[in-house]
């Protein structure tokens, strides 16, 4: 009822806008047609004919009115704090930025393009190489663990040729020279960038935005600028990034800094920059757009930029542009939609709660909606390594419900995870099988597979010796196995913890009733974020004290394996754990697995090694399953129904990567 009550809303939107717009129409005009000719007559008088040429005189052509400058609009859910993109990381400043940079580098489909660059460097091309170098004590590199160090006496270090930790040495007081690899990385820029006022653009530019990303002053993570030997321009379109010793980026070929005007922002400090309204609110850039004016809690408003480097292809394509700050009621940004007020909807609208109406009103012609699953994955991970076992299992503690594999996979296979993405995702998501989606290009599509089937679980369940003692499916089974850390008679009635997000709280609650099916008593229960994510020894999660905990994580296009190494489990420094920030929450710990993993990581893209070793992570933990990956979460945005060329990607954070090339109407070419 509430779902036809906002369509019939929406509908009636669209039907009182279309008289409005009727209404408004100039009454039609009669159409003057002007003839215009030429006469010519011959008369014949007594004596010499004489030929008269009588011409009328023409009337001025009527002149065409100039075509109405076009529009683009917007609508975004909530208003940037700032423009600065060293000051804030906000998507909706995001959204805007698009418009006003173009690149420097995308991020697109698990990979990355160049933009204002010729091409992405790579060891195959030459254009990034490993050399070989002289260290020396007290010289400056990065040790085993990807540190920057000092080399000095007890310093364990990676020797030139070696790529993981089982052939790094230490160094020893009085050893003298050392040789490591280094990574020298070349890029260049395309000839004739221009910023937006028609100042040259050039590698000095991109030199002079990696000093401001590294002042002290500017909040950005310092990582990979404490892990560089220099970063220089060595003509005005070539900059060359050289890591310091020791240091194997494997995205080595983005660490290129996207230009800052210097002749801008040159007269201010990177503490002044923060607030300054030419980096803040209107800064500079490349891109296909120029910020016009910033109406605080109304819109921001942007002009072509004539000097943009893709101008000769029509591009942009509309003389305006106009982001509207519209609020995140999703209903109301539907009619606004419906009615014409807003040409696109960003999902910093939050449309989510309204994913049933849009589905309908695409189905009828009336929107576009565009759902893409992102790069933020669900899952719902297993407490093998419970708290309570760090100083051996004692009686009292937690029964050892997640020690056995067999039992972990048991009960993925009885959590529906299809029929959540079914009804919770409107079927737009998928069930996953590995950390990566299958749309990732280093995706393993050998890994093993847990459809919902009760059958083939309770057969596992009844290996280890989870039995259904009273034959009774409805209630819980009992514990009549041998393993002396779960009391014989333990009911598997387990703890189902995750935040009170409306979408993860109906989530559980469906796959508890599957679970039920199976014999699982699944006890859920909702926490506030920050108190769910608390860090340990205290926080439910990164304390080790849940049973079986749901919560996201991000991939990307470097595969984020390492989630789930050894060395990441939370716990007491002095204990031999990562300390209470550790990541690998379940406490999984798998020799295999490791070795794998830290052998991808110390590959550079390119390297067979690199491949082979991520697929051969993913095989080990879909066989061994720390955590049951559930499903994609969902980006949303929805344009007016003749919108084209708005693509939303999987990996690109914002829908507006493509901006330049956004239309609507009769332009898109059908």
């Amino acid at each position: 009822m509430f779902r036809t009550k906002n369509l019939f809303l929406a509908m009636s939107l669209l039907m009182v806008a279309s008289f409005v717009l009727a209404a408004c129409q100039p009454a039609a005009t009669p159409e003057t047609i002007t003839v215009v000719e030429t006469v010519v007559v011959t008369e014949f008088v007594e004596g010499e004919p004489v030929e008269v040429v009588i011409t009328t005189t023409p009337l001025p052509e009527p002149t065409a009115a100039p075509e109405e400058p076009r529009t683009l609009v917007i609508c975004i859910g909530q208003e940037p704090d700032t423009l600065y993109n060293f000051g804030g990381s906000m998507l909706a400043a995001s959204q805007v930025l698009e418009a006003i940079y173009d690149g420097p580098i995308d991020n697109r489909s698990f990979d990355y393009q160049a933009v204002i660059l010729e091409k992405l460097p790579s060891l195959a091309d030459g254009d990034a190489v490993i050399q070989t170098v002289e260290i020396n004590a007290g010289d400056p590199m990065v040790d085993n663990d990807a540190n920057p160090a000092t080399l000095a006496a007890g310093v364990v270090y990676r020797p030139s040729g070696c790529n993981a930790s089982d052939c790094a040495l230490t160094y020893e007081d009085g050893q003298g020279a050392v040789m490591m690899d280094q990574l020298v990385v070349t890029f260049k820029m395309l000839p004739g960038l221009l910023w937006s006022d028609g100042t040259p653009m050039t590698a000095a530019d991109s030199v002079y935005a990696y000093n401001l990303a590294f002042d002290p002053e500017t909040p950005l993570s310092k990582y990979t600028q404490e892990r560089t030997a220099t970063y220089e321009a060595l003509d005005d379109v070539t900059n060359v990034w050289t890591g310091m010793p020791g240091y194997m980026d494997s995205t080595y070929f983005i660490n290129y800094w996207a230009p800052k005007p210097e002749h801008v922002y040159g007269q201010y400090t990177a503490a002044e920059l923060l607030e300054a309204e030419e980096s803040s609110r209107r800064p500079m850039g490349w891109g296909p757009y120029v910020i016009n004016e910033w109406t605080t809690g109304d819109n921001i408003s942007l002009t072509k930029n004539e000097n943009y480097f893709r101008a000769s292809e029509g591009l942009p394509k509309f003389e305006n542009l106009i982001y509207r700050i519209a609020g995140e009621n999703s209903n109301a940004n539907i009619a606004k939609i419906l009615s014409g007020e807003c040409d696109v909807v960003d999902q910093t609208s939050h449309l989510d709660d309204q994913s049933e109406l849009l589905l309908e009103l695409s189905a009828a012609g009336q929107v576009n909606a565009t759902f893409v699953t992102g790069t933020t994955f669900e899952h719902a991970d297993f407490g093998i390594q419970h708290v309570d076992y760090d100083d051996g299992y004692q009686a009292g503690d937690r029964p050892d419900f997640f020690g056995d594999v067999r039992t972990r996979r048991a009960i993925t296979m009885c959590m529906d995870r299809q029929a959540v993405v079914d009804t919770v995702m409107f079927g737009q998501s998928l069930v996953l099988n590995s950390y990566l989606p299958p749309q990732h290009p280093l995706f393993n599509t050998n890994v093993t597979s847990y459809p919902f089937d009760v059958a083939a679980a309770s057969a596992l369940f009844d290996e280890v010796g989870w039995v259904d003692e009273d034959g009774d499916a409805t209630t819980p089974r009992t514990y009549a196995g041998d393993n002396p850390n779960i009391p014989a008679g333990t009911v598997l009635s387990i703890n189902f913890w995750t935040t009170n997000a409306t979408q993860r709280i109906q989530a559980t609650q469906l796959m508890a009733q599957t679970m039920a099916e199976c014999g699982i008593e699944a006890k859920l229960e909702y926490f506030p974020a920050g108190e769910y994510f608390a860090d340990g020894p205290d926080g439910p999660i990164f304390g080790r004290r849940f049973d079986i905990g749901q919560f996201a994580w991000l991939t990307g296009v470097a595969p984020p394996c390492d989630l789930w190494l050894s060395d990441q489990i939370p716990g007491p420094l002095e204990d031999g754990y990562a300390g209470w920030g550790g990541a690998n929450d379940s406490g999984f710990s798998n020799a295999e697995y490791d070795a794998a993993c830290k052998a991808a990581l110390a590959s550079l893209p390119g390297q067979p090694s690199y491949d082979e070793n991520h697929l051969l992570a993913q095989e080990i933990f879909a066989d061994q399953l720390p955590v049951a990956p559930l499903y994609l979460r969902l980006k949303l945005a929805a344009t007016r129904v003749d919108m084209c060329n708005f693509i939303m990607d999987p990996t690109n954070n914002s829908e507006m990567w493509n901006i330049e090339s956004f239309d609507y109407g009769d332009s898109c070419g059908g």
